[in-house]
């Protein structure tokens, strides 16, 4: 019997693919990029970086046909923020936005997205397009309504589908999407996936509630299908930011039976937020092999267009693996040993996974140490376009993937800082971690420091072993930081009543 995932897959290729393979498509002058995005996926939660409970067959193979980089960071540990930083090439003191400003709330009548990008940004949306790109951006945006300058179709991208606010995205079977700037209605009724159930009453009928008929991931596939296939005679760009696997833990039938009955576990009755779920163990698990499935749709349709050759495809994550909502880290061994989650500047919420594939380009099956990080991508999809970028903080990777080393550009340190949560800061330097957290109740907190390379836990705090090195991390932060446009994000300089 075929398993729930294959059947799926075969359903989204059947009528796609059914008639014969056509003569594949002339290269496109400039490579096509498409870039995935995870939403809260942790360091270790699929098969190329030692997952064991989660099956991710399409990432395994992209890993096993690319580069995999095992140092690799967001630039900073939260979703708004990350996305702002990756798509600006700028890092958390030079970004406009540094946290999640909410603007609205939970109910339709409330959406309000987040603080919108301000019309002076300059994104690789719009980099890219001045080098003759198509551009689209499908999925979680979470930097500005449509009625905002942070609007996706302002902010260089031709092609729009998918959530303007992340809080909508906290429920997978939403009313709508948005489709350039206009509401697209889904067959579901308002699900509100932060009532809890009470854990005596609660029955099946009621978990049921939860659920919908238009998954948003498929309708997000359907969308990125139908741009690769109107735009594959030409360039394009794909920036694919799918919410999985943030909570909600909600995934089709179709995907969690695979997962039920292999693991012991109870009902999630929703007291650390978001939807209830029968089966939270399974389904999260259906859920990031659900995500797995998407990339193995996009990989075969650019595939069968004769496009691979002529196409990278990258993937990663915004932030490491949350801490509520059902979810369990340790578990699943979500981070792998590593200290902290979604929220800190501790390797656990801030290093991610980085994959790369372009046949002949990339060699397969290469492993990185080389410590990079997202706002990289700026200067990295510039060199892959072969364009001068603009201003940004990043440096390129791409010697790195294609294995010239010798142009590969070296930097001495890379920069971190994250108002929320107390305020923290934190410096990658060679093998040395530099860490100071609850800034805003001390700005002159102690720094922490660890050496990843005997300690990639972070355990033991060596500061006091090597004072001498702390001086240069003040004179880091001193020369890293721009005050924020907003006082709820300046605690570095802040000024007090």
């Amino acid at each position: 019997m075929m398993k729930p995932t294959s059947i799926l897959l075969m359903l989204c290729l059947q009528g796609i693919f059914a008639a014969p393979a056509q003569t594949p498509a002339k290269k496109s002058r400039k490579p096509n990029i498409i870039f995935i995005y995870a939403d809260d996926l942790g360091y270790a939660e699929t098969g190329p970086y030692g997952q064991q409970k989660i099956k991710t067959p399409h990432l395994d193979r992209l890993s096993r046909e690319g580069i995999r980089f095992t140092q690799f960071y967001t630039s900073t540990p939260v979703c708004a923020p990350a996305r702002c930083m990756l798509l600006t090439g700028r890092h958390g003191g030079h970004s406009y936005i540094r946290g999640n400003y909410e603007m609205g709330g939970f109910p339709d009548s409330l959406e309000g997205g987040q603080m919108p990008l301000p019309e002076s940004a300059v994104t690789v949306g719009h980099m890219l397009r001045s080098a003759g790109y198509t551009t689209a951006a499908i999925g979680k945006w979470g930097l500005g309504m449509q009625t905002t300058t942070g609007d996706p179709n302002r902010q260089g991208f031709d092609y729009f589908y998918g959530y303007l606010d992340q809080k909508q995205a906290h429920n997978y079977y939403p009313t709508h999407l948005w489709e350039n700037g206009r509401a697209d209605s889904l067959r579901n009724p308002f699900i509100d996936v932060h009532r809890q159930l009470a854990p005596e009453t609660a029955t099946a009928q009621d978990f049921e509630a939860y659920k919908g008929t238009d998954y948003a991931v498929d309708e997000m596939t359907k969308k990125a299908i139908g741009f690769i296939k109107a735009h594959q005679q030409q360039p394009f760009f794909l920036y694919l930011p799918y919410t999985i696997p943030h909570t909600s833990l909600q995934v089709p039938d179709t995907a969690l039976r695979q997962y039920l009955g292999r693991f012991n576990e109870k009902p999630y009755y929703g007291q650390q937020g978001y939807a209830p779920h029968a089966y939270p163990l399974s389904a999260y698990a259906a859920m990031i092999t659900y995500l797995d499935t998407q990339i193995g749709v996009i990989m075969d349709l650019i595939a069968r267009a004769g496009l691979d050759d002529n196409t990278i495809i990258m993937f990663s994550s915004d932030n490491g693996t949350t801490f509520n909502g059902g979810v369990n880290a340790s578990f699943f061994n979500s981070v792998d040993g590593l200290k902290g989650l979604k929220m800190d500047l501790y390797e656990g919420g801030i290093r991610e996974p980085f994959i790369a594939r372009w046949p002949g380009k990339i060699p397969a099956g290469k492993t990185s140490g080389m410590v990079a990080v997202q706002y990289d991508m700026m200067a990295t999809f510039a060199a892959i376009a072969g364009i001068r970028p603009p201003a940004n903080d990043g440096i390129s990777l791409l010697p790195e993937m294609t294995g010239r080393l010798q142009q590969q550009a070296a930097r001495k340190y890379i920069y971190f800082e994250y108002p929320e949560k107390g305020g923290a800061v934190a410096i990658r330097m060679g093998k040395w971690k530099a860490v100071k957290t609850d800034m805003k109740k001390n700005k002159n907190a102690r720094w922490q420091l660890y050496n990843l390379e005997t300690d990639r836990g972070e355990t033991v705090d060596v500061a006091q072993q090597h004072a001498d090195m702390l001086p240069e991390f003040d004179a880091i932060v001193k020369k890293e930081h721009r005050n924020a446009h907003i006082r709820e994000w300046e605690f570095i300089n802040a000024k007090k009543d």
